[in-house]
């Protein structure tokens, strides 16, 4: 694949995955309390987070479909350079697509489900069970439960753009030795022309000093 096109590709993967990771970012304020610290969760806290999560999901349908179109964006992007793969696209191109349907598969199981859950009010008692080995997570726990979602969401997200990176690097750096290898094979090259025509001079002088004599 040509390098202009490679590098459109990347972009196609890296814009979307920043994306995501911007949306997540403006949720870390409400996550962090939910996980990275032990003081008790007070009602007004989790009634002002329900209320943010339950207004995004009442979002008008023109956002989901901005999000689904910014995710189909990325894989298009991942479908560009895995045609015709070289070994650098399969090795860091298809772990980089194997995290980014994973991000994909948390978004559809954990995080749509929870917003869902959290729009209709449909929280049960702590730890109430269902039947059939499932069972319903209370209010704080539902929270706990998205917010950890988000969480590995964004860690997947950041996998992915360390994959990238490290794909341009060693593409970089091959290219490199590439360039370092060519100059010296044009180097060698100069230096054995250089010695063949000197010989070739000296051989013609000492024909001509011979001819003299005769």
């Amino acid at each position: 694949m040509a390098w202009g096109n490679q590098s459109f590709a990347t972009f196609l993967i890296v814009g979307p995955t920043c994306f995501f990771l911007g949306i997540l970012f403006s949720l870390f304020p409400y996550d962090y309390p939910l996980l990275w610290t032990s003081i008790p969760i007070p009602d007004s806290y989790t009634t002002t987070y329900e209320t943010h999560l339950t207004f995004l999901h009442a979002s008008p349908p023109i956002i989901p479909r901005i999000l689904h179109i910014v995710i189909a964006v990325g894989l298009l992007g991942f479908f560009l350079k895995l045609y015709r793969p070289t070994e650098s696209n399969m090795l860091f191109d298809g772990a980089s697509l194997v995290l980014y349907m994973c991000g994909v598969t948390i978004y559809i199981t954990n995080i749509v489900r929870g917003l869902r859950v959290i729009s209709s009010g449909d929280f049960g008692g702590e730890g109430e069970e269902l039947g059939e080995g499932e069972m319903r997570l209370g209010r704080v726990d539902g929270l706990r439960v998205l917010a950890a979602s988000n969480t590995i969401l964004a860690l997947v997200m950041v996998g992915v753009l360390v994959l990238q990176a490290g794909q341009w690097y060693a593409e970089r750096k091959e290219g490199q030795e590439a360039q370092a290898g060519e100059k010296m094979r044009k180097e060698k090259g100069k230096r054995n022309g250089s010695g063949s025509g000197s010989g070739s001079g000296n051989g013609s002088q000492t024909s001509g000093s011979t001819k003299k004599k005769n």
